[in-house]
């Protein structure tokens, strides 16, 4: 009989391509509502088969999709995603004749989830057996088929032939039932819910799949619909009468059963794999989860009991959040709940697991970051004032910074910007255009202490409307000797902020400045952070004021690793210094990992200001001017970088 796949990881490319379903999900933000009444929408990548994928990658699997995805935004978001997931996208084939599949669903509350599958004609059921390239599966250790795309003539013809290639070849065959009667055309467009409708035709078709697998994993529900069965013992044999495939049997909070060989009497007699009891949030996506889980152990040899454990840990996490693909655990966020546990039933409210999941998930890392900053607002005022010239002029400098900037970035990684929203709304659209590594916005009221932000005090609400690829700034003048009461009112906006940003899903950067207030010694900023750090608060990034003393630097790194080993590092701001003294600042900084390089504003661009507003510089030579003097501030950092380095 069938057992765990043997752990061979390093004889082929890939671990597992799964084949089949790939849609958007769209799923209401209002929960307790009908599906009538959701008022938005958050978006991911969503069908089974897309979700595995995503789900093996983020535990450490080497996985690829074959499917199809229109020639449209929505198809274009699906790859993109795929591949910032760490999915191999060469199987991904994209229909210029059919558009991607939709998902809209609800939570209407902890039984009840409508959902609506608008898949009339999509892309992923064109797919055909000429999308199946041989060489490819053939560098897969295994594949997953599903049992919705056996529905269709063309897709069930794809799967087969990707079925035969990986048996001639060696490899295991999965399959996961994925049985959705609608979509089998059992049920109207309004059952997207409905689990189990009794179907001969399709059990017929299931039960000519199951001799050729190594796998078979599905509900109570799904074995029955593959077995054309009544009672679940029955379904069951007749399935291991069919094929010698290791057994799944999913059973939600009970956990699963997994059966090598006879199937026993009693059906407790396989190896049981225990559930853990946590809040049922969404019970959509969970079983992706689960099979995400569970293969991590079988492709890697390890026994079912262990397999089993990571299958019902990692449904856990999904049903305990609202989406699909992107609520799957990473494989460190994973191994922290199977170690340390959680003292929640609803993981989503348990703040140490959310943060790692939070960390490691990110869409790209960042590990060099040299930024303009012209965020600016109220020093370039007070220029338009002092030059008697309107305000309306800042705006059109700033999207001269944005060229600048470009132009020296050329397309590499490592650069960015930082841009306000009040002057910097055409130069934030421009920079856009252009591929920089970073792109960050300020929130607070310009000098104001204590910290209050710029538009409205509701910061959620804005947060909403930006980009999701904006990282949040927050400059803030705190000092660890500060009054009690402001440090009290300090703090309050900080965590709020922070709340917020972890809330709508943007990083966020906290500027520190406390030399202006009080004492900057060696072991002022490290002691900022540590009352900061005690909050609960963790940014993503730092932004700090520059100090020419390697232990002031040394001792804030060792305040950020005590309390948040995941943050992205420093930044070191200008405050308007002298190169000479930045490069002081630089070479202080160089031996610390924690500094990934600076964000510099007037360094740079205050001279081409001052000239530029005062009409004695072209457009031209303000971008000559701001890009030289980024180059070289660049030049240096990377100089300082190099020199730590060797």
């Amino acid at each position: 009989m069938a057992a765990q796949a043997s752990n061979d990881g390093g004889s082929r490319p890939l671990d597992v391509i799964t084949i089949g379903r790939s849609s958007v999900d769209l799923y209401g933000q209002q929960i307790g509502s009908r599906l009538e009444d959701v008022a938005s929408f958050a978006k991911s990548v969503g069908g089974c088969p897309s979700n595995i994928a995503i789900g093996t990658a983020r535990l450490g699997l080497r996985s690829a999709l074959i499917t199809r995805v229109g020639d449209e935004q929505m198809g274009h978001f699906i790859r993109e995603q795929m591949v910032r997931e760490g999915v191999d996208d060469k199987g991904i084939v994209t229909d210029p004749e059919r558009l991607t599949a939709l998902v809209l669903l609800s939570v209407q509350n902890d039984a009840t989830f409508p959902l609506i599958f608008y898949r009339e004609n999509c892309a992923d059921m064109a797919l055909c057996e000429d999308d199946i390239d041989p060489d490819f599966i053939v560098s897969s250790r295994s594949v997953l088929v599903s049992g919705t795309h056996f529905s269709k003539p063309g897709p069930a013809a794809a799967q087969k032939k990707a079925m035969r290639l990986a048996r001639e070849n060696g490899a295991k065959v999965i399959l996961d039932i994925d049985y959705r009667p609608n979509l089998w055309g059992l049920a109207g467009h309004a059952a997207g819910e409905e689990r189990y409708i009794a179907s001969s035709a399709v059990s017929e078709k299931l039960k000519l799949v199951l001799p050729e697998c190594d796998l078979i994993v599905g509900t109570e529900e799904e074995v029955l619909i593959a077995s054309g069965e009544n009672t679940l013992h029955d379904a069951l044999k007749t399935i291991r009468s069919c094929s010698e495939a290791t057994i799944v049997l999913k059973r939600g909070p009970m956990g699963c059963i997994v059966y090598d060989g006879d199937i026993p009497d009693d059906l407790e007699g396989g190896i049981v794999g225990k559930g853990f009891p946590i809040e049922v949030y969404n019970v959509l996506g969970a079983g992706d989860s689960f099979m995400s889980g569970f293969l991590r152990g079988w492709l890697r040899g390890e026994d079912h009991s262990t397999s089993a454990t990571w299958a019902n840990a990692c449904g856990a996490f999904a049903v305990s959040r609202l989406l699909c693909s992107p609520e799957i655990p990473t494989w460190k966020e994973l191994n922290t709940f199977l170690s340390e546990g959680s003292p929640h039933r609803a993981l989503r409210k348990d703040e140490n697991i959310n943060h790692i999941h939070w960390a490691t998930t990110r869409s790209k890392d960042i590990p060099l970051l040299m930024a303009l900053a012209i965020d600016h607002r109220s020093q370039l005022t007070d220029m338009t004032d002092t030059l008697n010239v309107s305000q309306d002029r800042i705006s059109e400098f700033k999207r001269l910074a944005v060229a600048a900037a470009a132009k020296v970035a050329d397309g590499r990684e490592g650069y960015g910007m930082l841009l306000d929203e009040r002057f910097g709304r055409d130069a934030l659209f421009d920079a856009a255009k252009h591929d920089f590594s970073w792109l960050g916005r300020p929130v607070e009221l310009p000098g104001s202490r204590p910290l209050r932000f710029e538009f409205s005090q509701d910061i959620g609400s804005q947060l909403q409307e930006w980009p999701l690829d904006h990282c949040i700034k927050a400059l803030c003048f705190y000092h660890p000797d500060d009054d009690a009461d402001l440090k009290q009112q300090q703090q309050d906006k900080l965590l709020a902020l922070y709340q917020a940003a972890r809330k709508v899903g943007r990083e966020l950067l906290i500027e520190i400045i406390a030399g202006k207030n009080g004492k900057l010694d060696d072991g002022t900023i490290a002691r900022a952070l540590d009352e900061i750090y005690k909050l609960g608060i963790k940014p993503d990034w730092w932004k700090l004021e520059p100090q020419g003393s390697p232990k002031a630097w040394a001792n804030t790194e060792a305040a950020i690793k005590r309390h948040d080993p995941w943050c992205r590092g420093i930044v070191v701001l200008g405050l308007d210094a002298p190169v000479a003294e930045l490069e002081k600042t630089f070479r202080a900084c160089a031996n610390v990992d924690s500094v990934k390089g600076f964000a510099v504003g007037r360094t740079i661009f205050a001279d081409a200001a001052r000239a530029w507003l005062a009409g004695e510089m072209s457009d031209e030579e303000a971008i000559e001017d701001m890009a030289g003097r980024f180059d070289r501030l660049c030049t240096l950092w990377l100089k300082c970088r190099d020199t730590k380095s060797s």
